[in-house]
């Protein structure tokens, strides 16, 4: 049975869908259609992408056509049926956009049935003929590095819930690094008592071998995977830049998400995680000192064309009475904000507890804007970041 999400439709039209997929439809509520799948995968936060997505004609047919066209680049194993009142014109745009089917507005449950069936099969056949792409892309994981300038931001609350819930998504395919090699406290953000270290992980035969590798790994309750950090910053100084390139890449090899947290600044091992990364997570507070940082760390990395293709801003502890709009930031930073996570009180109970806020099933602002950090990595292709270090190297 192919799993079926309904958009953009009046209630005469979700029985007739209903009705022609006995019942097993995820009705979106009304409103705009996102132009962005990450966006519309917000609206589905059970870890799971449809095979059939219907289209109803209480969509700008222009929201249904961009939707339909990102989709068909980014997840290939969905299918789009748009329901609108048909026109040579449509019927051409539809077909450039990778639109499986396009029914009359009026069309009978029959009708639906038999499309929503034909676009179900064509989206089991892209994903059969996908599968083994997706084994070989296991051993060139997601690294997602969470990255700052500054200290005291919310780094590791940040990437604790964001491996958190890329885990609920992807048990038993996410871990996370913690890269603070001198301060690091994943550990005490996930409640974990640590038998092996960071140090442990990068020398001995943990670094020649991935199977034994994962036997250095601590476990938390949820299926995640963690590397924590160094018991003492001394131990955490023996870690390299080539440390940390080999352990990313041998993680990449065996899981879907590398998850990196690592310390403020640009040090050796942020560098050396930014040059393994496939995106970045550039966190800031969003205060005057934490903008102005952001600024200067991104041209560094600008200059050394070391921001993957997959770049995603995220400015934290968002205040009303602050005195800074996200467009204030955007002008200062030069680029976009991704995601903006309000001051909660509920974060530092949360860090104090050992249990990140995604684990705790809460309500707040801030975390329905975690999980949409979350949707932007599940909703979006990996992007190799190859040619990225190849700049690097070249002008260095």
């Amino acid at each position: 049975m192919s799993r079926i999400v309904l958009a953009a439709a009046d209630q005469e039209l979700c029985g007739r869908v209903l009705a022609a997929a006995d019942g097993d439809v995820h009705v979106l509520p009304p409103g705009r259609l996102p132009s962005d799948p990450a966006r519309l995968f917000e609206q589905l936060w059970d870890g799971e992408l449809p095979d059939v997505l219907v289209v109803g004609p209480d969509a700008a047919p222009a929201e249904a056509l961009s939707l339909a066209a990102r989709l068909d680049v980014q997840c290939p194993g969905i299918s789009v049926v748009l329901v609108a009142a048909p026109t040579p014109e449509l019927w051409q745009e539809a077909m450039r956009a990778g639109i499986r089917d396009l029914l009359v507005p009026d069309a009978s449950v029959a009708d639906l049935r038999a499309a929503i069936d034909r676009a179900g099969a064509a989206a089991a056949g892209r994903r059969r003929v996908l599968r083994p792409s997706e084994e070989t892309a296991r051993y060139t994981g997601r690294v997602i590095t969470i990255a700052s300038p500054k200290g005291g931001v919310g780094k590791t609350t940040v990437s604790t819930n964001l491996a958190i819930g890329l885990t609920a998504a992807a048990p038993q395919s996410t871990v996370l690094v913690d890269l603070d090699v001198q301060f690091g406290d994943v550990a005490s953000a996930l409640g974990l008592t640590p038998e092996y270290t960071l140090p442990d992980a990068v020398q001995g035969p943990a670094s020649q071998d991935t199977m034994v590798l994962k036997t250095f790994l601590t476990q938390h309750p949820s299926g995640l995977y963690a590397v924590c950090g160094a018991e003492s910053p001394a131990a955490g100084d023996t870690i390299s830049g080539a440390d940390v390139s080999r352990l990313l890449a041998s993680l990449a090899r065996e899981f879907r998400y590398v998850v990196v947290d690592t310390a403020p600044g640009l040090s050796e091992q942020t560098l050396a995680a930014l040059d393994r990364a496939t995106d970045v997570v550039m966190l800031s507070s969003m205060d005057v000192p934490g903008v102005r940082g952001l600024r200067k760390e991104l041209d560094v990395l600008r200059e050394l064309c070391m921001i993957p293709a997959g770049r995603h801003v995220v400015m934290n502890f968002a205040d009303p009475k602050g005195g800074l709009s996200v467009r204030d930031v955007e002008t200062a930073i030069g680029t976009g904000v991704d995601v903006v996570l309000p001051r909660s009180s509920s974060v530092p109970a949360s860090t104090n507890r050992g249990i990140p806020l995604l684990q705790d099933g809460g309500r707040e602002p801030v975390v329905k804007e975690l999980r949409r950090l979350v949707s932007r990595f599940q909703a979006t292709p990996i992007v190799r970041p190859g040619r990225y270090r190849a700049k690097h190297r070249a002008a260095s």
